[in-house]
């Protein structure tokens, strides 16, 4: 299980000649709420922006991902149907519960890296909030509903606060 917070920056490296081909710069999220692959900045001087699927990253390492061939990377033909951080961003977006209580702002996602299935929201309510009472990490049962400004979740009234150590994040028990 990773989040975002600790890819994003991290060298994209073809596993068998070790050439680094870029860096993740975010990830694609489709309507369902799952994560589709990593989106790659790659170049010199004017970087472009490509897709890796999930299915075709080798493995996640502490510091670098690994993929087997720069041939799995595909240029972005139709944007995702959203990103973390970019275009039509989570990010920042207030999250509800189903029965319409406000959650919070989503801060990050842990996901399944083999599957992409994102298996918890990382949530705010501020900085001081954050300091004081610690972030709130929630684990839907179904996938999200994904709407322009909002997303909604079942959570089935378990918000769990949380001291999230910014290294070594973990989902409550």
């Amino acid at each position: 299980m990773r989040t975002f917070s600790l890819l994003k920056g991290l060298p994209v490296i073809d596993f068998k000649s070790g050439t680094k081909l870029g860096e993740v710069s975010d990830v694609s999220v489709s309507h369902e709420g799952k994560v589709e692959g990593l989106l790659l900045k790659k170049g010199k001087l004017f970087k472009k922006t490509y897709l890796i699927k999930v299915e075709n990253i080798h493995s996640y390492q502490a510091d670098e991902v690994l993929i087997d061939s720069p041939d799995v990377i595909e240029p972005i033909t139709t944007p995702p149907d959203f990103t973390f951080e970019h275009r039509e961003p989570l990010n920042g977006r207030m999250m509800y519960s189903q029965d319409g209580e406000e959650l919070g702002l989503l801060q990050d996602v842990y996901f399944l890296e083999e599957l992409g299935t994102i298996v918890g929201y990382e949530l705010t309510d501020g900085f001081f909030s954050d300091i004081t009472e610690g972030k709130r990490v929630v684990q839907p049962v179904a996938p999200p509903a994904i709407r322009n400004d909002a997303i909604i979740v079942n959570v089935e009234n378990q918000v769990n606060e949380v001291s999230i150590d910014v290294n070594m994040p973990q989902l409550p028990e």
